[in-house]
């Protein structure tokens, strides 16, 4: 934890991202910046997106949080044809996070420790390479944090195996259908709901209780 922790220390001034204005739009940026948060794009794949959904609709700053799938071969794959293994989808949550309020950082520190990312294409029960951990960047900046933070985790020995998550560009989020929107909170009760997604709220309860909302 000490190792991540100066990681997030020494990265923190240099983190914030810089927009250039032209003159044109200078008033209307300004407006904006006062009316309404500036809010930036993660997507990140930690096995079943029902269980990766609960965790972050509970952090502060994360103003939306959709299920989906990216990183496959097709076009508006259909949970069915995800779930063959054949399409190259995983299963993901695409977030709008406002940066002033939660950084990229801290999102990543969340993903990393609310799943396993040592064990290759499954968590848990969950088999496939539909549940691989999988940070999918949208830009450079995104990219490096997260090269940088799995090296500081996998240096502080946390977990007894090596992470595997993998990081890609992203290229696509297709949303997947309605019933896996917001699932816990439609559900739960449900089985599933209740072996497998409270105790991963328990866990982000006690390591990040002073992040939720």
């Amino acid at each position: 934890m000490k190792i991540f922790i100066l990681f997030l220390l020494l990265l923190a001034g240099g983190c914030n991202q810089q927009t250039t204005h032209s003159n044109t739009t200078n008033a209307m940026s300004n407006l904006n910046h006062h009316n309404a948060p500036l809010l930036e794009t993660a997507t990140f794949g930690g096995g079943c997106f029902w269980c990766t959904e609960a965790v972050f609709q509970r952090v502060k700053g994360v103003h939306s949080v959709v299920s989906g799938y990216s990183g496959g071969k097709i076009t508006n794959p259909t949970y069915r044809e995800v779930t063959n293994g054949l399409t190259g989808h995983a299963e993901v949550v695409q977030l709008r996070f406002d940066p002033e309020e939660v950084s990229y950082l801290q999102l990543l520190e969340i993903f990393f420790k609310t799943h396993d990312p040592t064990t290759l294409n499954r968590q848990g029960a969950d088999v496939g390479t539909q549940y691989r951990s999988v940070i999918f960047y949208h830009n450079q900046q995104q990219k490096e944090l997260a090269q940088k933070a799995k090296q500081a985790l996998d240096k502080e020995k946390i977990w007894n195996d090596p992470i595997v998550t993998e990081i890609n560009e992203f290229k696509a989020f297709y949303k997947a259908e309605d019933y896996h929107q917001n699932y816990f909170a439609n559900n739960p009760n449900q089985g599933y709901c209740q072996f497998v997604i409270v105790p991963k709220l328990n866990k982000l309860e006690k390591l990040f209780q002073d992040m939720l909302k």
